[in-house]
């Protein structure tokens, strides 16, 4: 049964500290971060692994100024870090593609070990598509991290031929979307109105209500709904991952809600949707977490040698392929940790980059 190394990790756990647990799964690595700015997590990801000294660490973003403010402050720490900047717009085919490119043409970085899909975005008034025809959130939250790691996958691969099976690791940062969200197969761009569905792909009405969103029943789209599918996709993806992978190259897949943060995620969101985040926060539904402890169980995903592939548990498949607060947790519905959803998604997601994956 999957476990972690350190159970006394919690929701306070801040990612210098799991570094600093695990220094021999970074030293001597090549990581790549997607996301990185000067005031998200992505950053205290990144400042975490470089304080272990990985051979190279390569960020993403979509902002070049803010790519290279992030590493200056990087190099101002940790000096012995060969930075590498890739930007890229995770929304855009295109732009991912020649992103993945610029990976595989690095012939000093033959191996990638570690990927951490950090970026995202979400909480859209209205509802809006990508240049390639897909909706915006589930684009860049999902599709463009799909395309990456696909893409680069030779380099994970010939890392892993090298490192102990299961080292070679790809996290993506989910959300506590997974708890009560699944992916709308009948509506993935919010065509219908949601009363319209099937019962089983109806959103939560009354956590709408709890986020300022009391008509969801007669919308089709809704900011909220279109963030937590795009995060259940993340953690199906990590599944995919796993099932594909494992047995044949050693590579593991893993998701992680970070919790609570205040980064710039919800610049989005409507002064409604604020209000009522606000208020939840008043009343103790939500606490913030610092930006380090909201990056820490992405270290622990990363890095911990104890985690393996996820097992079934209390009658839910996969129990530890999804991990909050440094530690595994049972608390996603079925639906977003099923296998057969997973593969689901990794054939829509197929169709959706018009490209096979043979692993």
């Amino acid at each position: 049964m999957p476990a972690t190394t350190h159970p006394e990790f919690n929701d306070r756990t801040e990612a210098l500290e799991v570094a600093r647990a695990f220094p021999d799964s970074i030293r001597g690595k090549t990581i790549i971060v997607t996301g990185v700015n000067p005031l998200g997590i992505g950053m205290t990801t990144a400042d975490a692994f470089a304080s272990q000294f990985p051979a190279h660490l390569i960020i993403t973003g979509r902002t070049p100024s803010k790519l290279q403010e992030s590493i200056d402050a990087l190099k101002a720490k940790f000096l012995n870090v060969d930075y590498r900047l890739l930007p890229m717009d995770l929304s855009k085919q295109q732009s991912v593609r020649a992103g993945a490119a610029e990976v595989l043409s690095w012939s000093d970085v033959p191996t990638v070990d570690i990927v951490v899909n950090s970026a995202g975005m979400g909480l859209l008034p209205e509802r809006q598509f990508s240049e390639d025809g897909i909706e915006l959130t589930f684009a860049t939250n999902h599709i463009g991290h799909f395309l990456f790691t696909n893409l680069i996958m030779p380099k994970l691969i010939k890392a892993a031929q090298h490192n102990p099976k299961g080292a070679t690791r790809v996290v993506n940062v989910s959300s506590g979307s997974p708890n009560w969200a699944g992916i709308r197969w009948s509506d993935i761009s919010f065509d219908k109105r949601n009363a319209d569905l099937p019962e089983e792909e109806q959103p939560s009405y009354e956590l709408h209500k709890m986020w300022g969103i009391t008509d969801a029943e007669s919308l089709s789209y809704t900011p909220l709904e279109a963030y937590n599918q795009s995060k259940v996709a993340n953690v199906l993806f990590g599944i995919g991952l796993t099932k594909k992978l494992y047995e044949k190259y050693g590579i593991l897949g893993f998701a992680v809600h970070p919790g609570v943060i205040r980064t710039e995620l919800d610049r989005n969101a409507k002064p409604e949707m604020r209000k009522a985040i606000e208020k939840q926060l008043e009343r103790g539904v939500y606490k913030f977490k610092t930006l380090g402890a909201g990056s820490s169980t992405s270290l622990v995903a990363a890095l911990d040698p104890k985690l393996g592939v996820g097992e079934p548990k209390d009658g839910k498949e996969n129990y530890g392929a999804y991990l909050a607060n440094c530690q595994i947790t049972n608390t996603a519905k079925p639906r977003a940790v099923s296998s057969a959803e997973a593969e689901k998604l990794w054939e829509l997601s197929e169709e959706l980059v018009k490209e096979k994956f043979t692993c």
